[in-house]
Protein backbone atom coordinates (compact mmCIF):
# COMPACT_ATOMS: atom_id res chain seq x y z
CA UNK A 1 0.00 0.00 0.00
CA UNK A 2 1.38 3.41 -0.79
CA UNK A 3 2.29 5.46 2.13
CA UNK A 4 1.63 8.84 0.56
CA UNK A 5 -1.34 7.44 -1.11
CA UNK A 6 -2.93 6.13 2.67
CA UNK A 7 -1.31 9.78 4.00
CA UNK A 8 -3.67 11.75 1.70
CA UNK A 9 -6.63 9.05 2.46
CA UNK A 10 -6.45 9.88 6.37
CA UNK A 11 -5.86 13.41 5.60
CA UNK A 12 -2.71 13.71 7.71
CA UNK A 13 -2.74 17.98 7.51
CA UNK A 14 -6.05 17.24 9.24
CA UNK A 15 -4.51 15.33 11.89
CA UNK A 16 -2.01 17.48 12.59
CA UNK A 17 -4.15 20.04 13.36
CA UNK A 18 -6.14 17.72 15.64
CA UNK A 19 -2.95 17.22 17.59
CA UNK A 20 -2.06 20.81 17.47
CA UNK A 21 -5.24 21.84 19.42
CA UNK A 22 -5.08 19.72 21.95
CA UNK A 23 -1.40 20.50 22.71
CA UNK A 24 -2.53 24.14 22.87
CA UNK A 25 -5.34 23.20 24.61
CA UNK A 26 -3.31 21.04 27.31
CA UNK A 27 0.26 22.87 27.56
CA UNK A 28 -1.03 26.37 26.40
CA UNK A 29 -4.41 26.84 28.17
CA UNK A 30 -4.45 24.87 31.70
CA UNK A 31 -0.45 24.32 32.24
CA UNK A 32 0.23 28.40 32.45
CA UNK A 33 -2.75 29.18 35.06
CA UNK A 34 -1.92 25.95 36.95
CA UNK A 35 -5.44 24.15 36.33
CA UNK A 36 -5.62 20.80 37.95
CA UNK A 37 -5.60 18.47 35.74
CA UNK A 38 -5.51 14.25 36.15
CA UNK A 39 -4.28 13.10 32.70
CA UNK A 40 -0.31 13.21 32.89
CA UNK A 41 2.12 13.07 29.41
CA UNK A 42 1.52 9.94 28.74
CA UNK A 43 -2.62 9.54 29.44
CA UNK A 44 -2.92 12.90 27.17
CA UNK A 45 -0.85 11.37 24.30
CA UNK A 46 -2.93 8.22 24.62
CA UNK A 47 -6.02 10.67 24.26
CA UNK A 48 -4.86 12.55 21.27
CA UNK A 49 -3.83 8.89 19.80
CA UNK A 50 -7.41 7.68 20.42
CA UNK A 51 -9.40 10.87 18.80
CA UNK A 52 -6.94 10.86 15.53
CA UNK A 53 -7.10 7.33 15.45
CA UNK A 54 -11.16 8.32 14.76
CA UNK A 55 -10.79 11.40 13.24
CA UNK A 56 -8.33 8.92 10.17
CA UNK A 57 -11.24 6.42 10.51
CA UNK A 58 -14.01 8.74 9.65
CA UNK A 59 -12.22 9.90 6.68
CA UNK A 60 -11.72 6.17 5.25
CA UNK A 61 -15.60 5.69 5.70
CA UNK A 62 -16.25 9.06 4.36
CA UNK A 63 -13.85 8.27 0.82
CA UNK A 64 -15.24 4.86 0.72
CA UNK A 65 -18.94 6.00 0.81
CA UNK A 66 -17.75 8.88 -1.98
CA UNK A 67 -16.66 7.33 -4.78
CA UNK A 68 -18.97 7.49 -6.54
CA UNK A 69 -19.32 11.22 -6.37
CA UNK A 70 -15.57 11.60 -6.06
CA UNK A 71 -15.72 10.24 -9.53
CA UNK A 72 -17.19 13.19 -11.02
CA UNK A 73 -16.06 16.02 -8.18
CA UNK A 74 -12.07 15.39 -7.96
CA UNK A 75 -11.66 12.29 -9.88
CA UNK A 76 -7.97 13.31 -10.01
CA UNK A 77 -8.13 13.19 -6.41
CA UNK A 78 -9.36 9.72 -5.99
CA UNK A 79 -7.37 6.91 -3.78
CA UNK A 80 -9.98 4.19 -2.92
CA UNK A 81 -10.05 1.91 -6.12
CA UNK A 82 -6.48 3.34 -7.86
CA UNK A 83 -4.07 3.45 -5.30
CA UNK A 84 -5.47 1.40 -2.51
CA UNK A 85 -8.56 -1.43 -2.65
CA UNK A 86 -11.82 -0.76 -1.06
CA UNK A 87 -10.91 -3.85 0.84
CA UNK A 88 -8.36 -2.25 2.45
CA UNK A 89 -9.61 0.79 3.27
CA UNK A 90 -12.54 -0.92 4.87
CA UNK A 91 -9.92 -3.02 7.09
CA UNK A 92 -7.81 0.14 8.29
CA UNK A 93 -11.40 1.31 8.73
CA UNK A 94 -12.03 -1.04 11.39
CA UNK A 95 -8.28 -1.42 12.93
CA UNK A 96 -8.44 2.37 13.62
CA UNK A 97 -11.79 2.37 15.32
CA UNK A 98 -10.60 -0.39 17.71
CA UNK A 99 -7.76 1.36 18.27
CA UNK A 100 -9.36 4.61 19.02
CA UNK A 101 -12.22 3.12 21.11
CA UNK A 102 -9.93 0.48 22.90
CA UNK A 103 -7.90 3.57 24.36
CA UNK A 104 -11.28 5.62 25.09
CA UNK A 105 -11.56 2.31 27.47
CA UNK A 106 -8.66 2.20 29.21
CA UNK A 107 -8.77 6.17 29.88
CA UNK A 108 -12.22 6.26 30.76
CA UNK A 109 -11.34 3.70 33.88
CA UNK A 110 -8.30 5.37 34.48
CA UNK A 111 -9.71 8.57 35.05
CA UNK A 112 -12.43 6.78 37.43
CA UNK A 113 -15.46 7.44 34.84
CA UNK A 114 -15.77 4.21 33.07
CA UNK A 115 -18.72 6.17 31.34
CA UNK A 116 -17.32 8.06 29.67
CA UNK A 117 -16.16 5.41 26.95
CA UNK A 118 -19.43 6.23 25.32
CA UNK A 119 -17.67 9.60 24.33
CA UNK A 120 -15.38 7.54 22.01
CA UNK A 121 -18.19 4.91 20.80
CA UNK A 122 -21.09 7.62 20.16
CA UNK A 123 -18.50 9.68 17.53
CA UNK A 124 -17.20 6.32 15.82
CA UNK A 125 -21.44 4.82 15.26
CA UNK A 126 -21.99 8.37 14.43
CA UNK A 127 -18.95 9.31 11.42
CA UNK A 128 -19.66 5.25 10.64
CA UNK A 129 -23.81 6.44 10.23
CA UNK A 130 -22.72 10.14 9.01
CA UNK A 131 -21.14 8.66 5.97
CA UNK A 132 -23.41 5.27 5.25
CA UNK A 133 -26.73 6.72 6.10
CA UNK A 134 -27.20 10.31 6.67
CA UNK A 135 -24.11 11.80 4.49
CA UNK A 136 -26.43 13.05 1.65
CA UNK A 137 -29.70 14.69 3.98
CA UNK A 138 -29.88 17.99 4.08
CA UNK A 139 -28.04 20.03 7.00
CA UNK A 140 -27.63 16.70 9.13
CA UNK A 141 -24.61 15.27 7.76
CA UNK A 142 -22.82 18.93 7.84
CA UNK A 143 -23.96 19.14 11.36
CA UNK A 144 -22.54 15.81 12.75
CA UNK A 145 -19.46 16.30 11.60
CA UNK A 146 -19.29 20.01 12.63
CA UNK A 147 -20.18 18.51 16.18
CA UNK A 148 -17.12 15.86 15.98
CA UNK A 149 -15.14 18.76 15.50
CA UNK A 150 -16.38 21.04 17.74
CA UNK A 151 -15.96 17.81 20.69
CA UNK A 152 -11.73 17.69 19.59
CA UNK A 153 -11.81 21.21 21.48
CA UNK A 154 -14.10 19.92 24.42
CA UNK A 155 -12.73 16.48 25.15
CA UNK A 156 -9.84 17.60 26.59
CA UNK A 157 -11.66 19.40 28.91
CA UNK A 158 -13.89 16.56 29.52
CA UNK A 159 -10.92 13.96 30.45
CA UNK A 160 -8.50 16.25 31.83
CA UNK A 161 -10.87 19.01 33.81
CA UNK A 162 -13.69 17.36 35.01
CA UNK A 163 -12.55 14.18 36.75
CA UNK A 164 -9.96 16.83 38.86
CA UNK A 165 -12.95 19.34 40.20
CA UNK A 166 -13.62 19.47 43.92
CA UNK A 167 -15.64 21.77 45.93
CA UNK A 168 -12.50 24.29 46.43
CA UNK A 169 -11.25 24.18 42.50
CA UNK A 170 -15.16 24.65 41.05
CA UNK A 171 -15.01 28.22 40.01
CA UNK A 172 -11.83 28.05 37.99
CA UNK A 173 -12.11 25.01 36.76
CA UNK A 174 -15.51 26.37 35.50
CA UNK A 175 -14.05 28.92 33.96
CA UNK A 176 -11.74 27.48 31.76
CA UNK A 177 -14.22 24.64 30.87
CA UNK A 178 -16.26 27.74 29.46
CA UNK A 179 -13.51 29.06 27.53
CA UNK A 180 -13.30 25.41 25.92
CA UNK A 181 -16.85 25.41 25.20
CA UNK A 182 -16.60 28.66 23.46
CA UNK A 183 -13.98 27.54 21.62
CA UNK A 184 -16.33 24.41 20.53
CA UNK A 185 -19.25 26.58 19.36
CA UNK A 186 -16.63 28.98 17.18
CA UNK A 187 -15.44 25.55 15.90
CA UNK A 188 -18.85 24.32 15.08
CA UNK A 189 -19.91 27.49 13.56
CA UNK A 190 -17.00 28.08 11.10
CA UNK A 191 -16.93 24.04 10.33
CA UNK A 192 -20.70 23.86 9.57
CA UNK A 193 -20.09 26.76 7.27
CA UNK A 194 -17.53 25.13 5.68
CA UNK A 195 -19.10 21.98 4.86
CA UNK A 196 -22.26 23.92 3.46
CA UNK A 197 -19.60 25.65 1.16
CA UNK A 198 -18.41 22.03 -0.08
CA UNK A 199 -21.69 21.31 -0.81
CA UNK A 200 -21.60 24.13 -3.43
CA UNK A 201 -18.16 22.97 -4.84
CA UNK A 202 -19.38 19.42 -4.93
CA UNK A 203 -22.83 20.31 -6.27
CA UNK A 204 -22.40 18.16 -9.32
CA UNK A 205 -21.02 14.62 -8.51
CA UNK A 206 -23.45 15.04 -5.08
CA UNK A 207 -26.48 15.44 -7.40
CA UNK A 208 -25.48 12.65 -9.78
CA UNK A 209 -24.96 10.36 -6.48
CA UNK A 210 -28.47 11.07 -5.43
CA UNK A 211 -27.35 13.46 -2.35
CA UNK A 212 -29.88 15.73 -1.20
CA UNK A 213 -27.92 18.48 0.24
CA UNK A 214 -28.73 21.87 0.39
CA UNK A 215 -27.30 23.11 -3.11
CA UNK A 216 -29.16 20.18 -4.99
CA UNK A 217 -32.36 21.06 -3.28
CA UNK A 218 -32.95 24.88 -3.67
CA UNK A 219 -29.68 25.62 -6.05
CA UNK A 220 -26.38 27.88 -5.24
CA UNK A 221 -28.22 31.39 -5.33
CA UNK A 222 -30.48 30.54 -2.45
CA UNK A 223 -27.73 28.25 -0.64
CA UNK A 224 -25.39 31.50 -0.92
CA UNK A 225 -27.39 33.65 1.02
CA UNK A 226 -28.35 31.07 4.03
CA UNK A 227 -24.58 30.54 4.01
CA UNK A 228 -24.18 34.49 4.59
CA UNK A 229 -26.71 34.83 7.27
CA UNK A 230 -25.27 32.07 9.52
CA UNK A 231 -21.70 33.39 8.42
CA UNK A 232 -22.83 36.60 10.78
CA UNK A 233 -23.09 34.27 13.66
CA UNK A 234 -19.11 33.65 13.81
CA UNK A 235 -18.40 36.80 13.14
CA UNK A 236 -20.88 38.80 15.75
CA UNK A 237 -19.32 35.63 18.38
CA UNK A 238 -15.80 37.21 17.68
CA UNK A 239 -16.31 40.39 18.36
CA UNK A 240 -18.45 40.66 21.52
CA UNK A 241 -15.54 37.84 22.18
CA UNK A 242 -13.35 40.78 21.78
CA UNK A 243 -15.01 43.36 23.46
CA UNK A 244 -15.85 41.49 26.53
CA UNK A 245 -12.77 39.60 27.63
CA UNK A 246 -9.78 40.79 25.23
CA UNK A 247 -9.93 44.34 24.96
CA UNK A 248 -7.11 45.11 27.22
CA UNK A 249 -4.44 43.10 25.19
CA UNK A 250 -3.66 45.05 21.84
CA UNK A 251 -1.90 42.23 20.96
CA UNK A 252 -4.70 39.65 21.00
CA UNK A 253 -7.02 42.05 19.56
CA UNK A 254 -5.18 43.03 16.95
CA UNK A 255 -4.13 39.22 16.48
CA UNK A 256 -7.89 38.43 16.31
CA UNK A 257 -8.83 41.25 13.91
CA UNK A 258 -6.30 40.31 10.93
CA UNK A 259 -6.27 36.46 11.63
CA UNK A 260 -10.30 35.70 12.12
CA UNK A 261 -12.45 39.34 11.41
CA UNK A 262 -10.70 40.63 8.61
CA UNK A 263 -11.23 36.63 6.71
CA UNK A 264 -14.49 36.88 8.00
CA UNK A 265 -15.61 39.60 6.44
CA UNK A 266 -14.17 38.81 3.47
CA UNK A 267 -15.77 35.91 3.25
CA UNK A 268 -18.86 37.48 3.82
CA UNK A 269 -18.46 39.98 0.80
CA UNK A 270 -17.07 37.05 -1.54
CA UNK A 271 -20.24 34.45 -0.70
CA UNK A 272 -23.38 35.96 -2.39
CA UNK A 273 -21.46 36.22 -5.87
CA UNK A 274 -19.92 32.87 -5.58
CA UNK A 275 -20.69 30.90 -8.48
CA UNK A 276 -18.30 28.40 -10.07
CA UNK A 277 -16.17 25.41 -8.16
CA UNK A 278 -13.33 27.63 -8.11
CA UNK A 279 -14.79 30.35 -6.32
CA UNK A 280 -16.36 28.04 -3.74
CA UNK A 281 -12.70 25.96 -3.20
CA UNK A 282 -11.31 29.22 -2.63
CA UNK A 283 -13.65 30.25 -0.07
CA UNK A 284 -13.86 26.91 1.44
CA UNK A 285 -10.02 27.42 2.05
CA UNK A 286 -10.72 30.80 3.67
CA UNK A 287 -12.72 28.95 6.34
CA UNK A 288 -10.18 26.28 6.78
CA UNK A 289 -7.74 29.11 7.90
CA UNK A 290 -10.41 30.89 9.67
CA UNK A 291 -10.56 27.80 12.04
CA UNK A 292 -6.48 27.42 12.36
CA UNK A 293 -6.44 31.07 13.17
CA UNK A 294 -9.31 31.18 16.09
CA UNK A 295 -7.80 27.64 17.27
CA UNK A 296 -4.09 29.05 17.45
CA UNK A 297 -5.38 31.80 19.62
CA UNK A 298 -5.64 29.42 22.34
CA UNK A 299 -2.04 30.14 22.92
CA UNK A 300 -2.83 33.78 23.52
CA UNK A 301 -4.80 33.23 26.69
CA UNK A 302 -1.22 32.95 28.77
CA UNK A 303 -0.20 36.48 27.75
CA UNK A 304 -3.75 38.20 27.77
CA UNK A 305 -4.67 36.48 31.27
CA UNK A 306 -1.28 36.15 32.86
Amino acid sequence: MPVVAFLKLIRLPNLLMIILTQVLVKYFLFEPFNIETVLDHFSFSLLVLSMISLAAAGNIINDIQDIAADKINKPHKLIIGQKISEKIAWNWFIALNIIGVGIGFYLSNIVGKPSFVALFILPSAFLYFYATQIKGTVLVGNLVVSVMVAMIIVMVGIFDLVPAITPKNLSTQKVIFLILVDYGIFAFLVNFLREMVKDQEDITGDYNAGYNTLPVLLGRGRTNFIIFIIALLPLLGVLYYLYTYLYESHAAMLYIMFAVVGPLLYFLVKILGAETKKDFHHLSLVFKLILAAGILSIGLYRFVLL
